[in-house]
């Protein structure tokens, strides 16, 4: 596949560094199988090209957020293991279990509406146990998980589900040496002890995309890759030093190149004006499709276009931005112009854009939506 060139705001999906990204995460973890986390619609990238491309490079498990995600990746024809672990009490738990999805579990009042929607299946329901090791998100507390393990034994016995794994979730992967690390891997261990006691014999779960390249020793039975598996790194190492490929390019076709004269006001506000007669470049991509209003805030966003760095002059708008390109350029309207990229060509990354927000990545790449954006997946299908 390749991308047409054509779309007003592209968001170029690299499959070919899906691959290569499962490629370190599975030469990593290579005592454990590799689940894919596609949920936010593959952290903004396309949940469905990215599940196929994760799948043929070593993962064997996808994980996403909620039934509808599940659900969407099964209507597509995707047939792997595949975990849902965000529910609420009235979500349709018969139609996930129909459709072959293993659900997380949490609290008994949890298990005992997922078990009614495995009477309705007719089938039982493969169960992921969650502890809460000191997230305190979402979890069982350790005071309750004896009573949940009881329900979920009984459960089992009687045929109307199978508990498949035990699992919980990092509060501080991205310090590898952090001492909750050790602590939450300890009350991991308990809780799935636990479980074995009662003559279960669940799979253990726990790391994420920073615990998978940094802890062998917690990568347990399953390692849960998420940000990595899009190329952007859980450590915040630089793009040239990181083993990951940045799968997301952002870009957007020029609108409309002016010659503007000295001492005029560009876009609301007029907070900036041009200082000598320039040549002014409009890109119609603003905060509607993902560029945050506040990311020029200190005039310090700049594009990549024809081959160079320019600064994004004047405030981000709901539907474009402006670009000095100086009075020598000869940028011209349909041009291409690099919003975030891989970095490897001097364009500017999305941990550029987190670095000037004070946020991380990951908001950045889930934050491009809306149905302006084209999403285009390139490389092998």
């Amino acid at each position: 596949m390749t991308s047409s060139g054509t779309a007003r705001v592209e968001a170029v999906i690299d499959l070919d560094a899906v691959r290569h990204n499962i490629g370190v995460l599975t030469a990593a973890a290579a005592d454990a199988q590799v689940m894919a986390v596609v949920k936010a619609d593959g952290y903004g990238h396309g949940a469905v090209p990215v599940a196929r491309a994760a799948l043929s490079a070593g993962a064997t498990w996808l994980g996403v957020c909620t039934i509808e995600e599940a659900l969407e990746l099964r209507a597509a024809g995707v047939t792997a293991p595949l975990l849902s672990w965000l529910h609420v009490p009235d979500d349709d738990f018969a139609a996930a279990i129909a459709a072959d999805v293993d659900l997380s579990v949490a609290s008994r009042e949890h298990l005992a509406a997922v078990l009614a929607g495995a009477r309705t299946a007719g089938r039982p329901v493969r169960l992921h146990l969650k502890i809460d090791t000191g997230l305190s998100r979402n979890g069982a507390p350790a005071a309750e998980w004896g009573d949940l393990l009881d329900d979920a034994a009984k459960a089992s016995a009687d045929g109307t589900c199978e508990v498949v794994a035990v699992w919980s979730h990092l509060a501080h992967a991205d310090a590898p040496h952090h001492p909750t690390l050790d602590r939450q891997a300890v009350r991991l261990n308990e809780a799935w002890q636990a479980a074995r006691d009662r003559g279960l014999a669940p799979l253990r779960h726990l790391a994420n995309s920073a615990a998978t390249l940094t802890r062998p020793d917690l990568h347990f039975d399953i390692v849960r890759p998420g940000i990595a598996v899009y190329g952007l790194d859980p450590l915040d190492r630089p793009v040239e030093e990181s083993p990951l490929r940045p799968v997301m390019t952002l870009r957007a076709r020029v609108a409309l190149v002016k010659r503007v004269p000295a001492g005029e006001g560009v876009s609301y506000g007029h907070e900036w004006t041009t200082p000598a007669e320039t040549t002014l470049a409009l890109i119609p991509a603003g905060y509607a499709d993902g560029v945050p209003r506040r990311l020029n805030r200190n005039s310090r966003m700049q594009v990549l276009l024809g081959g160079r760095l320019r600064p994004v002059v004047g405030r981000v708008c709901m539907d474009q931005v402006v670009v000095d390109c100086g009075l020598d350029s000869d940028v011209r309207a349909g041009d291409h112009a690099v919003l975030f990229g891989p970095g490897d060509d001097g364009g500017p990354t999305a941990q550029d854009w987190a670095d000037e927000l004070d946020t991380i990545h990951y908001e950045i790449a889930t934050g491009v939506h809306g149905n302006r954006v084209t999403r285009t997946p390139v490389g092998s299908p």
